[in-house]
């Protein structure tokens, strides 16, 4: 039990954090880079701490800053957020060896879960459905690879096993290109990610994005609270999400969900996590676990009206979920939109000072956001400064008060990617819903060369 937390992050999600903390009563601190400074929510939180210069590794990814500032805060707790140190495993173990509680599972649930072999395997034996491909890296021997791979189909997909972001992987349509392709993404694993290890699966076309969010507590509960989708992409960054998914059965998405709970019982997983599925011909195929928070967290809440980040704080604390699987209901439509500082056609971060801050406000819009007027926008991180999160009884009525909100909100002083937004929401592809992964970037290429 705690009553103290320290949020390991910055943003919005710090902010996020901060204000599910105060609706249970908990004290907060918050920590901060010197380009955090005057952050809204370090003013808001009971106490903050500095834990060094704007560059992350030097702040947001310091463990022994973060464990330093626990110590003279007197947290006995320790949220990671998303990102930075969220999906460490030395740094959950580092939390834990120091009397501390890490918000999120253990150490060795991220550690499997982190390696996507690993993962891959624990998911087959769960009898999750997995991408065709086998379970185990890649041997070394070429002969061996290639018999490997004709088995599977080309195209086939080369993955690092530690990779993430997009990065880390290619495409290999025939024989001739798989080694090269190999050699390549290996040196390329190697440098961003310290792990040369890589896995061979079949490549998938035109696949969806779906995800199953799951909450699990330390007494062999969990729930799966319905999918999103995630489609809209644009070099395998995420645009936009929607929940419910279009189009997927009920009785196909409860299959894949109980089996997501029964995998989380059997590894036993504690706290939120996500379940990332490609989605193609009415089929689940799991790629990765996220075992995190994440950022498009709030459309499952409109839909569920389930705090997650309470019931995070809830589970780490020791407490038993108060729901069952019976009671999760998804009730409408949600939409969120990512709202990034970058230039509309290059997608280049603007970084600088927000002259103008107008944020969309009535029934059933909402907007999560640590920025204000005033606010310089760092060049040191993320460029998202808001999610603009919509919800209503039908896709249709969420579609139309994204557009109203996206219309009403007001930025100046930097370049944002509200007019790409409400561009995308005209397109009757995406209006029609059920888009593949592609879908975004084929529209980008249209949209430039007309």
């Amino acid at each position: 039990m705690f009553d103290t937390v320290l949020i390991a992050n910055r943003g919005e999600i710090a902010l996020r954090i901060l204000r599910a903390c105060q609706g249970l009563g908990l004290r907060t601190v918050a920590v901060y880079s010197e380009a955090d400074r005057e952050a809204r929510y370090v003013q808001l939180a009971d106490q903050a701490v500095c834990i060094g210069p704007a560059a992350p590794g030097q702040s947001y990814l310091n463990q022994a800053a973060l464990l330093f500032a626990a110590e003279v805060s007197g947290a006995q707790a320790i949220h990671p957020g998303y990102g930075f140190l969220s999906e460490n495993a030395a740094f959950a173990e580092r939390v834990a060896q120091a009397g501390l509680t890490f918000i999120g599972p253990s150490a060795a649930c991220i550690r499997t879960m982190g390696d996507k072999v690993a993962a891959k395997r624990a998911m087959r034996e769960a009898g999750v459905p997995c991408v065709p491909g086998p379970d185990t890296s890649m041997p070394e021997d070429p002969e061996t690879i290639l018999a490997i791979a004709h088995d599977i189909g080309y195209p086939v997909i080369v993955k690092a096993a530690g990779g993430g972001g997009g990065r880390g992987m290619r495409v290999v349509e025939q024989q001739s290109q798989l080694l090269d392709a190999i050699n390549l993404t290996r040196e390329e694993a190697r440098r961003a990610f310290g792990n040369p290890e890589l896995y061979i699966e079949k490549f998938l076309g035109e696949p969806r994005h779906v995800e199953i969010q799951v909450l699990c507590d330390a007494h062999g509960n969990a729930l799966w609270l319905g999918a999103r989708d995630c489609s809209l992409q644009r070099r395998h960054q995420k645009v936009m999400e929607e929940a419910p998914a279009p189009g997927i059965a009920p009785a196909l998405l409860a299959q894949v969900g109980e089996r997501c709970a029964a995998a989380c019982r059997q590894i036993g997983y504690v706290g939120v996590g996500t379940f990332e599925f490609l989605f193609e011909h009415d089929a689940f195929y799991f790629i990765e676990m996220n075992t995190r928070l994440q950022v498009e967290h709030p459309v499952t809440e409109m839909t569920t009206g389930i705090d997650i980040v309470q019931q995070q704080i809830r589970m780490a604390r020791g407490e038993r979920l108060s729901l069952s699987q019976a009671d999760i209901g998804v009730h409408g439509h949600a939409l969120e939109c990512r709202i990034n500082a970058e230039d509309p056609a290059s997608f280049m971060p603007t970084p600088g000072v927000v002259s103008r801050w107008e944020v969309p406000g009535g029934y059933g819009v909402r907007v999560d956001s640590h920025v204000s007027h005033g606010y310089r926008v760092p060049p040191y991180y993320d460029s998202m400064v808001a999610k603009v999160i919509t919800h209503g009884a039908t896709r249709e009525e969420a579609l139309a008060r994204m557009r109203l909100a996206l219309g009403e909100m007001r930025v100046e002083g930097i370049s944002t990617n509200i007019a790409l937004h409400l561009d995308i929401l005209q397109d009757p592809g995406f209006r029609e819903g059920g888009v593949d992964i592609h879908h975004l970037e084929r529209w980008l290429h249209t949209r430039t060369s007309a």
